[in-house]
């Protein structure tokens, strides 16, 4: 049917055929689960009834939840929670073709804030290069690691990691792309370099979270832990996983410096072209203005990080920053109303394929949940590895929380989903809470590095490659990962 591997969009729409094909397979059951609102618990259970009861630490305790009642009132759990022990097949609730193609535009309506996120700055980085300054500041930066590129790898890489595993930086590397893109290919790389040094860079931060509020906090508190616990683990954890991911990226990254026809996009998409302005080596001047803007390009970023980690800036903030410093920087360029309006619609209409991948990703989410089988899931899973030696246990919950990744494309949704019912077993056979959540986070990242419902489609549709492509590259970086993750998760059941 395809004389080529198809795009991500497509991708996307056979994984949510795949999944709708499931729901008729896989026999539907849900949980109850039980939210916090008012200094009331509201119990809903598979049938939909909703009972309310006074919020207590006793109520919590007799329905096995391992979280304090202080986790809900300081709004530290705001999602509702699954209650272990309550599942119960359902009624089937199969999707069919109306629900296949309604399923991408819920997810675009579902993720409605992520998209103008992307939008805002294709547009902030078309206004702000229609003088080319970024193309100087890049050249500038190419020019000064000159020789030393293998350090620039390095320094990126640990910066992105830095990003992910204190804020959760996720999303947020879409708007790093159009300015390392250049760079690193400028250097003698291919187009998979720069995508490894944003995206894995980021993700190996967000395995490895050390205070990311976004998965080991949240994960925490619904195991009912405290998440300083296992911080010297995770800790030990970036530092090797970092290690191990800068020499495999960097030996690729030479290798193909050296001899391009190693490259896999040479050898798998001969015809792929860059699509951001190639940079062209020579001494580079930046005049005053220039510097202006780029200090107000740098303050955007500052600001981005300041506001996330500082103010809990989502996706209406963030935007709003990108569309207020594109304002900015076309007063500094004395532009006319009507070239800024022309300039940023252009830019925004750039990414509005990468829009459109996450939203229809968020659909496949949407099709498990119509079709009640998640719970289904998650309930054989837990059984799979209850009763048996804890190594293998731990073992067994990596696996675990990564098929579920596939699933559950958010890291907190998967927490508050899993983490009552498997915190509670764990502690049911003596394996500690925060044992749990480091596999959760393992397992969670090695999956977002190839879940096609996660960012790695949308980065490849910045880098206009294929999804086998990325498969290709990352497949022996992931069995080196996995290995260092059970290994890990062994030293914290019977170590650390």
């Amino acid at each position: 049917m395809f004389k080529s591997f198809p795009t991500p969009l497509t991708v996307i729409f056979i994984v949510i055929l795949v999944c709708a094909l499931a729901t008729w397979l896989v026999p539907a059951g849900q949980y109850s689960t039980l939210a916090y609102d008012n200094n009331t618990f509201l119990i809903t259970d598979p049938s939909g009834k909703v009972s309310g009861i006074a919020a207590s630490q006793n109520v919590l305790d007799s329905l096995s939840v391992p979280i304090q009642l202080e986790k809900f009132t300081n709004n530290e759990i705001t999602r509702a929670v699954t209650i272990p022990g309550t599942y119960i097949p359902t009624g089937r609730n199969p999707r069919g073709l109306i629900a296949i193609i309604q399923a991408p535009l819920k997810g675009i309506y579902d993720t409605v804030d992520i998209i103008l996120f992307v939008l805002m700055i294709g547009g902030f980085i078309r206004v702000f290069n229609e003088t080319g300054i970024l193309e100087k500041g890049t050249r500038l930066l190419t020019e000064r690691f000159r020789g030393r590129e293998k350090w620039l790898i390095i320094i990126l890489s640990l910066l992105m990691a830095a990003g992910g595993t204190t804020f959760g930086l996720a999303e947020e590397t879409i708007t790093f792309y159009p300015i390392l893109v250049p760079v690193l290919v400028a250097a003698g790389y291919d187009l998979l370099v720069p995508l490894a040094v944003i995206f894995v860079g980021a993700h190996i931060g967000n395995m490895a979270a050390t205070i990311n509020p976004f998965s080991v906090i949240i994960a925490s508190n619904a195991a009912g832990v405290n998440w300083t616990t296992g911080l010297t683990l995770r800790l030990i954890m970036l530092a090797s996983a970092m290690v191990v991911s800068l020499v495999y990226i960097i030996r690729y990254a030479e290798r193909v410096r050296k001899n391009p026809k190693t490259s896999l996009v040479h050898r798998l998409e001969p015809e792929v072209k860059n699509h951001f302005e190639l940079i062209e080596t020579g001494t580079t001047k930046i005049d005053l203005r220039s510097k202006l803007m780029l200090v107000v390009f740098g303050l955007t970023f500052v600001m981005l990080v300041f506001g996330v980690v500082r103010l809990h800036w989502w996706m209406t903030e963030m935007s709003a920053l990108f569309l207020g410093s594109a304002i900015v920087s076309a007063f500094l360029l004395r532009m006319s109303e009507k070239k800024f309006v022309k300039s940023f619609v252009e830019g925004a209409a750039e990414l509005i394929g990468v829009a459109m991948v996450i939203g229809f990703a968020r659909g496949v989410t949407i099709i498990l949940q119509e079709g009640n089988i998640i719970d289904t899931i998650l309930f054989h899973l837990t059984d799979m590895v209850s009763g048996v030696p804890h190594g293998i246990f731990v073992i067994g919950l990596l696996v675990v929380f990564f098929v579920l990744a596939l699933l559950i494309s958010s890291t907190s949704g998967l927490a508050v989903v899993t983490m009552p019912i498997i915190g509670a077993l764990a502690i049911a056979i003596g394996v500690s809470g925060d044992t749990v959540v480091n596999a959760y986070l393992f397992g969670a990242g090695l999956m977002y590095l190839i879940s096609p419902t996660e960012l790695i489609l949308p980065s490849l549709a910045m880098v206009n490659l294929n999804y086998n492509t990325w498969i290709r590259f990352v497949t022996p970086l992931m069995g080196w990962l996995f290995l260092l993750s059970c290994v890990m998760l062994l030293l914290d059941l019977w170590v650390i």
